[in-house]
């Protein structure tokens, strides 16, 4: 698998990750959706990995991946910066994963 971020996007995460000393996980959300097919790539900043979890380098920082969930992702993909704060966008050349990746922090997924 290969992840490239974008410079717009290395430079909307580099404060981010410096100030909280996190990791960035790719994390495919199926939390309200009703079936995991229909889940949503979400961006989550993470203190630690998970059994599950793979790590990806990249151009910039190495990111988590579930094992168990890659079947969801194509092989190149690319995070950019999208339209406002902390928000990202995951494509490849074949298609848009998702067009406004949101930022979490894994602390308020487990808050829900």
């Amino acid at each position: 698998m290969n992840i490239t971020f974008t410079e717009k996007a290395i430079q909307q995460l580099t404060p981010i990750l410096t100030q909280s000393k996190r990791m960035l996980k790719l994390k495919y959300d199926t939390d309200g959706c009703g079936c995991l097919v229909d889940g949503v790539i979400a961006l989550w900043l993470v203190d630690e990995t998970d059994e599950d979890d793979l790590v990806i380098e990249t151009n910039f920082v190495p990111i988590l991946i579930e094992k168990s969930r890659l079947v969801f992702y194509d092989d190149v993909m690319t995070i950019d910066a999208g339209q406002g704060a902390n928000v990202f966008q995951l494509k490849s050349p074949r298609q848009i994963l998702n067009p406004r990746m949101a930022l979490v922090e894994a602390s308020e997924q487990h808050e829900r």
